[in-house]
């Protein structure tokens, strides 16, 4: 077992002893001050949001034209958000572009050849809880609640798409989604070959979009296809925020820390549940109608 052993015995598995990059991103803390931030400063955070996380990398001078403030204001924002100069903040940032690029070659894992399965176990429920925690702590209730409003919306046709491994998420939402109301469009596999999609998409659509690192091309660029034809994106994506959050009308972040060396989806999933009774929520009697004429119709099919 490589993670430390507290006073108390317990197994630490902090993201920092096993590789995954400790503490909150910039993005974390930009979201949490949002309520305290200046208007000069918001000019900032959607300038930096915008080309995130590059922007950031950038001089003060030229995040400060970027923004349309002046240099002072730049270095005020940074101390805002906890920092105590520029260099830190930019320190910070490159660190960031590291964990992006991780995998699972380079992830260190808490569980070893040597791990007997009660450190596993250990290791994996004290993991679990701390991402599920850290996620629905920091996740803004406005963007929940606009994730919400957008799949309970009868007039809007909803889909998803994700990665190699992400897709099953897809699947698991669309298939929640699709027996509470009408217009959620399923595949067997992310849609990017799908011309009839290519074709049909645009302001009638609502995008569900699973991205983590690392970022897979071909679903920010189908992403991008759909956002240029007037879809809303609503983007699940990692704390270090998939390249597809500069256009995304939602952007929904879940820890990925796991025991082992690949990535969790264990918080997504419970963010998908989340919003699958959200919006059983809203669409109150008329979803529950629905799944009952499916049960109905369900029992009265034959199999031959």
């Amino acid at each position: 077992m490589s993670g430390r052993r507290d006073a108390d015995g317990k197994v630490s598995t902090t993201e920092h002893e096993h590789g995954k990059g400790a503490g909150e991103t910039v993005a974390d803390r930009l979201r949490s001050a949002q309520r305290v931030l200046s208007p000069a400063e918001r000019k900032i955070a959607r300038a930096l949001m915008a080309r995130y996380p590059a922007a950031g990398l950038e001089s003060t001078h030229g995040l400060a034209a970027r923004a349309g403030v002046s240099a002072p204001t730049v270095v005020r924002f940074v101390s805002r958000l906890g920092f105590s100069g520029y260099g830190e903040f930019q320190q910070a940032l490159r660190d960031e572009v590291q964990a992006r690029r991780a995998s699972p070659l380079t992830l260190a894992p808490v569980i070893t050849d040597a791990s007997h399965t009660g450190e596993l176990s250990e290791a994996a429920a004290e993991v679990g809880r701390a991402a599920l925690h850290q996620t629905f702590a920091a996740l803004p209730e406005k963007d929940f609640e606009q994730a919400a409003a957008l799949l309970s919306d009868p007039t809007l046709r909803i889909t998803g798409f994700g990665g190699r491994f992400t897709h099953t998420l897809v699947q698991y939402f669309m298939l929640h989604l699709r027996l509470m109301r009408p217009g959620v469009e399923m595949y067997a596999q992310p849609p990017h070959r799908d011309a009839g999609f290519l074709v049909d998409v645009g302001p009638q659509y609502v995008c569900v979009v699973f991205d983590l690192r690392r970022y897979q091309r071909d679903t920010v660029e189908l992403a991008r296809l759909a956002h240029e034809r007037g879809a809303r994106i609503v983007l699940f994506t990692d704390p270090w925020l998939s390249p597809i959050a500069e256009f995304a009308d939602v952007v929904l972040t879940a820890r990925v820390e796991a025991p082992g060396s690949w990535d969790s989806i264990v918080a997504h999933t419970a963010l998908v549940e989340a919003l699958v009774a959200a919006v059983h929520a809203r669409l109150g009697p008329a979803a529950d109608r629905r799944m009952r004429e499916a049960d109905e119709a369900a029992e009265g099919l034959t199999i031959d």
